[in-house]
């Protein structure tokens, strides 16, 4: 999947440019929007953006800019957007830790998630998966628990930041088995999952496609998927409810925001063209088939119930598990 999204971003810079022959006559006019990624190129908020804005840029008859502005867990492009005009020309691609679980992460959050936008729609949901070890002897969740409780020392995981939903999706975890374990942060998921495969970490949660090509490999299992339903890129492997762990749900999701204040007419439009290009078949299936998303396509409402639920959820999952950035 990494190398997928590295020949993906490739193709563009940090900056991408989307310019379609026609200029549209009313909003949007002869000045481009801007879809800020709060993360480095290649990650698949980069990777949905440069699709989903390539599809916006054609039906709005506009240019669509894609700029990178990583930092402090996404919090310095969001801060960003959060200040610019609310005039419907500069857009955020929003996840569940930006808007969610950052509230509750960082002590002086220099954006409110709520307040300082609007939200246009939930792009899709992105299925975290609980890999182990090949080597480790483990085959079904159950049996990673009771490894756990006999290796007390030794039970430790692997993810892809501190404060990002894989990392708290392990938190979640030692919370419902009620056995403590020590978080190892990477600086991303490559890191991550090659020490897990390795045997210096034992396991990890990560994005489903990212652990594929290591399960493939042998060096990898899956145990189980966090979403209410299998993955149709990995049917044999079950939910962790039906693996017996109903409490373990962290599934992480990716959203469009504006600035607070941008013109309802305008948040109506961009919802619309967005919703209606995540529902063409050929961007759909690539999300799906080659990213293990769960496609949405939302109404602002809907977007905004789904950030007011986790913000407080994780929230108090960050509360009762003691999760830092540090």
């Amino acid at each position: 999947m990494h190398r997928r999204l590295a020949l993906i971003a490739a193709a563009c810079s940090a900056t991408c440019l989307f310019a379609p022959a026609a200029q549209a006559s009313e909003w949007p006019t002869a000045k481009p929007i801007t879809w800020v990624v709060p993360f480095a190129p290649g990650g698949s908020t980069d990777v949905v953006a440069r699709m989903v804005g390539q599809e916006l840029s054609t039906a709005l008859k506009q240019s669509v800019v894609v700029e990178n502005r990583p930092g402090a867990g996404g919090g310095i492009g969001v801060q960003a957007v959060a200040r610019a005009p609310a005039d419907g020309y500069t857009l955020i691609g929003g996840t569940i830790s930006t808007h969610a679980i950052n509230s509750a992460l960082y002590k002086k959050l220099p954006y409110d998630p709520v307040k300082d936008f609007e939200p246009v729609t939930l792009i899709a949901y992105v299925p975290n998966v609980l890999m182990v070890n090949s080597a480790l002897g483990v085959n079904t969740v159950q049996e990673l628990v009771e490894w756990i409780r006999k290796n007390p020392e030794k039970a430790s995981y692997a993810s892809s930041g501190a404060g990002t939903s894989t990392h708290l999706t392990g938190a979640q975890m030692a919370e419902l088995i009620k056995v403590p374990m020590q978080h190892v942060a990477y600086k991303g998921s490559p890191q991550a999952l090659q020490d897990v495969a390795a045997g210096n970490v034992p396991f990890l949660f990560d994005q489903l496609t990212a652990g594929l090509p290591l399960v493939k490999a042998g060096k990898l299992k899956f145990l189980a998927v966090t979403t209410k339903t299998r993955s149709p890129l990995a049917p044999d492997v079950p939910t962790t409810a039906e693996a017996g762990f109903p409490g373990l749900d962290l599934v992480s999701w990716q959203g469009v925001y504006a600035p607070k204040g941008t013109p309802k007419e305008v948040v109506a439009r961009l919802n619309t063209e967005i919703v209606k290009a995540l529902k063409t078949p050929e961007l759909k299936s690539k999300f799906e088939t080659q990213f293990g998303m769960q496609v949405v396509g939302s109404s602002p409402v809907e977007l905004a119930r789904v950030t007011a639920a986790d913000i407080a959820r994780l929230g108090e999952l960050v509360r009762k598990t003691g999760a830092t950035t540090e």
